[in-house]
């Protein structure tokens, strides 16, 4: 009996893994709801990005089930998935038919994997893409206006396009007067700049590879891919000095202290730039989705993470529980009243959320357009061999775009013979 009752007292607690921001503290409060509801305490446990990852994995390497639910990166689907620290979700996901309940891209993004497979390992969670925040008060000054006119023959606006982006940038680089262009991410510890370029590479018509059969020569090394690449670098010769290792701390006080016309950001940092508490630029920052390239295409780097449950625990029923109550739709309208980027579609696709904040409707454009990183078991490998390629070149000006690409070319594929991707 007593072991009974040791048991039944473990299943009436969840432990949920995440990192520590902003949406963590929402989900906090959305499960507190749960707990009030069923009787089942939830506790969302944190650690600072840098760890994030590190500690996740030491975990699971351990077979450990200090962790019942896991809120992982998109990228850490085939990892998680092939090395069995996920329970399948797929008869989940059928059953309730979530990859018609939840946005496409988020389904593909944060939950499927291998591509296309129709095998799901996450419930999408929090949704986020890379956007940008700017000076709606520098933009519609009518001196700036006119002097933007005369200089390039069309009105001062949010940028179409990467040469509007470039030549708004290029305009309010003013370091006499400590006003600059743009702020990008340059970090690149994790994922930073590999997201701003990767978005920029798209959006050329570049890619990183195909998916599928692991070809990447010609494919990330291509023209476009080239083009990209060195569009970013000329954009970050309109940073603010000092601005080669930068993240989302970084980029949102380029907004916040003036420095900068244009900031680059996960939709997920910019709560804090529509808050007068945190912002005092709040009521003069504007919003809007990653511009096209040259030739249409028109891309954003997927960002967010789903929700998985972690196979070591001993309390799947429970886990599996709490997920039917989280897909529900009022739970999903709920997460996104707290803040939380909800990826049911009918939430995103309603008035009310488009118009709920200054930044909804841009990051619901954004949905509409992610593209990620490599999901492969090996992905960590090819991140950091494509930080050590295009770093230098972006923010040391060292090599061409084509010796960082061609280079990174070499490093994929000798990534993807090693772990047997080529048959």
């Amino acid at each position: 009996m007593a072991l009974m009752a040791c048991a039944s007292a473990r299943a009436e607690e969840l432990t949920i893994f995440w990192a520590e921001w902003d949406p963590a503290n929402y989900l906090q409060e959305l499960v507190n709801q749960y707990t009030k509801e069923t009787g089942v305490k939830v506790t969302v446990e944190t650690t600072p990005w840098t760890d994030f990852q590190t500690k996740t994995f030491r975990e699971f390497a351990a077979k450990g089930d200090a962790y019942d639910l896991v809120v992982g990166d998109s990228q850490w689907l085939g990892a998680g998935s092939t090395g069995g620290h996920y329970v399948d979700l797929t008869e989940f996901f059928k059953k309730n038919n979530l990859s018609k309940l939840m946005l496409p891209a988020t389904v593909a993004g944060y939950a499927e994997y291998p591509p296309k497979s129709g095998k799901y390992w996450a419930i999408p969670l929090e949704g986020d893409a890379n956007g940008w925040a700017y000076r709606k008060d520098w933009f519609e000054d009518p001196k700036e206006m006119a002097a933007f006119k005369a200089k390039y023959g069309y009105d001062l606006a949010v940028p179409k396009d990467y040469k509007q982006m470039h030549d708004i940038a290029e305009f309010f680089y003013r370091p006499d007067q400590k006003r600059y262009g743009i702020a990008l991410y340059t970090d690149n510890s994790y994922d930073a700049v590999a997201m701003g370029v990767e978005q920029t590479i798209f959006s050329y018509g570049g890619d990183l590879g195909d998916y599928s059969t692991y070809k990447v020569r010609g494919l990330i090394n291509s023209k476009a891919a080239i083009e990209g690449l060195q569009t970013y670098r000329e954009l970050y010769k309109f940073a603010p000095p000092g601005w080669g290792k930068a993240f989302f701390l970084d980029d949102n006080q380029a907004i916040t202290e003036g420095l900068a016309a244009m900031s680059m950001n996960y939709f997920a940092f910019f709560p804090a730039l529509a808050n007068p508490a945190t912002n005092k630029n709040a009521a003069h920052t504007g919003y809007f989705a990653n511009p096209a390239g040259p030739t249409g295409a028109h891309f954003a780097a997927l960002g967010g993470q789903g929700i998985s449950v972690v196979s070591y625990s001993r309390k799947r029923d429970a886990s599996m529980k709490f997920l039917e109550w989280f897909i529900t739709d009022k739970v999903q309208q709920k997460w996104a009243e707290l803040g939380g980027y909800t990826c049911s579609a009918a939430v995103l696709e309603s008035q009310a959320f488009r118009t709920a904040t200054p930044y909804n409707e841009a990051f619901y454009q954004s949905m509409l357009m992610v593209k990620d990183f490599w999901a492969t078991p090996e992905y960590a490998e090819l991140l950091e061999q494509l930080n050590q390629r295009v770093y230098p070149y972006i923010v040391g000006g060292k090599g061409t775009p084509a010796d960082a690409l061609n280079g990174l070319a070499d490093d994929w594929e000798a990534t993807f013979k090693k772990y047997k991707r080529y048959n």
